[in-house]
């Protein structure tokens, strides 16, 4: 059985642009989809709103009070249940800093609770982790704690390998001392590296490139800037076209000008993050991020008690809305919440509405807000009834 779906305006497929389309779901895979009209009638006909492909954040913390680095199995379903509210159909949980010991047991119980979610279903596809510490720099060390900041010896990271089907990408500061053997050896465990929370020159951001690294961690924040004669992390960043660069696009981290830069530099390689923290989805007040407080205000990000910026509060449709509003051209904003990630993850099934790929999607209102999210075909969450049926149809309560 197949459902034929009629968009007003669909984002995602291949000729990246806006506008009426179509797509056709068989079981939980797109089975076909183009631009302009339905080949027949549809059975599902969204004239509001913006279709797009279930939205990809590849950096979370956490959110709903609960911070991933010491949620249980529990905590961590709670997340990805009601993440689907924004829109967000796959997301990879994010560790900061702390001793390699602890790293390691994290990870695995953030394993353990993620693979039980997985086979549950109707919940946001929790993706293995992002490890993002302990080998960064001091100087560019952000929230995390200086005192637990090492180099990335074979010592250290073997742990770390030992986990590399828990773990999506790992975040390190290239200038330290080992870290190319250790990009090298983190790559060839099937492990991706970003170059974040670094004080490296353009030169030794391009060595991590050569070595294997292809991401890069919240551009701007934590990171050597760019000078016309030290262009830096954000210099090489922005004009390597290896690297695949997450941004923090939340009104707060970076300023609007900053997000056009990066749009125009690199098109096709900007990825929208979150880095929410506990705090996202709650109000304002105390919340934690790796065993540190964090105040939250209404209206801003997180931070420490000592003013450092530590973390965001918004959710992944709210950051489409600010980039929109920055002048970033819709269709890119969506791509760098969708493809971009998928794509630099290598998640090929993801982020994209073509045959073959998973029926994970979002109705965005005319505020990019989510206003429903389907996996895989099924309609998982919905903020109010935006569909009817075609003509002689039915569509079954929580089918599309």
């Amino acid at each position: 059985m197949t459902t034929l779906v009629e968009a007003r305006r669909l984002v995602g497929l291949p000729d990246d642009e806006s506008g009426q389309g179509w797509l056709e779901v068989a079981g939980d895979r797109i089975s076909d989809a183009g631009r302009g009209a339905p080949p027949r009638t549809p059975d599902v006909a969204l004239a509001d709103g913006v279709l797009a492909p279930g939205l990809v954040d590849a950096q979370i913390n956490g959110a709903f009070s609960i911070d991933f680095a010491d949620a249980d199995a529990d905590e961590v379903r709670t997340v990805a249940e009601r993440m689907l509210s924004t829109g967000v159909t796959a997301m990879v949980p994010t560790f900061i800093t702390a001793t390699v010991e602890q790293l390691v047991e994290q990870v695995s119980r953030y394993g353990a609770a993620r693979r039980a979610s997985n086979t549950a279903g109707s919940a946001t596809r929790l993706l293995p982790a992002h490890v993002e510490g302990p080998f960064l720099s001091p100087r560019r060390r952000g929230a995390h704690r200086e005192a637990l900041l090492v180099d990335p010896t074979p010592e250290h990271i073997a742990p770390l390998i030992e986990l590399s089907d828990a773990i999506s990408y790992v975040t390190l500061a290239p200038e330290r001392e080992g870290a190319l053997e250790a990009i090298r050896a983190f790559v060839a465990a099937g492990i991706r590296v970003a170059v974040g929370h670094s004080d490296a020159t353009d030169d030794q951001v391009r060595l991590a490139a050569d070595a294997g690294a292809t991401l890069v961690t919240h551009l701007y924040n934590a990171q050597s800037p760019f000078h016309h004669r030290a262009p830096g992390v954000v210099g090489a960043a922005l004009t390597d076209p290896r690297l695949t660069v997450g941004m923090i696009v939340d009104g707060h981290h970076v300023e609007p000008t900053a997000v056009r830069l990066a749009f125009a530099a690199a098109p096709g390689r900007i990825m929208l993050v979150t880095d929410a923290v506990a705090a996202l989805g709650m109000p304002p007040g105390v919340y934690e991020l790796g065993g540190d407080q964090l105040e939250v205000t209404a209206g801003q990000p997180a931070f420490r008690a000592d003013g450092t910026i530590a973390g965001a509060a918004e959710t992944l449709d709210a950051d489409l809305g600010h980039a929109t509003s920055f002048g970033i051209d819709l269709v890119e904003a969506i791509r760098a919440a969708t493809r971009t990630p998928a794509d630099a993850l290598g998640l090929t099934d993801l982020g994209r509405i073509e045959p073959g790929a998973r029926a994970d999607l979002v109705l965005l209102g005319d505020d990019l807000r989510a206003r429903t999210t389907w996996l895989g075909g099924v309609r998982v969450w919905s903020a109010d009834d935006t569909m009817h049926e075609g003509p002689g149809a039915t569509v079954a309560s929580g089918t599309f």
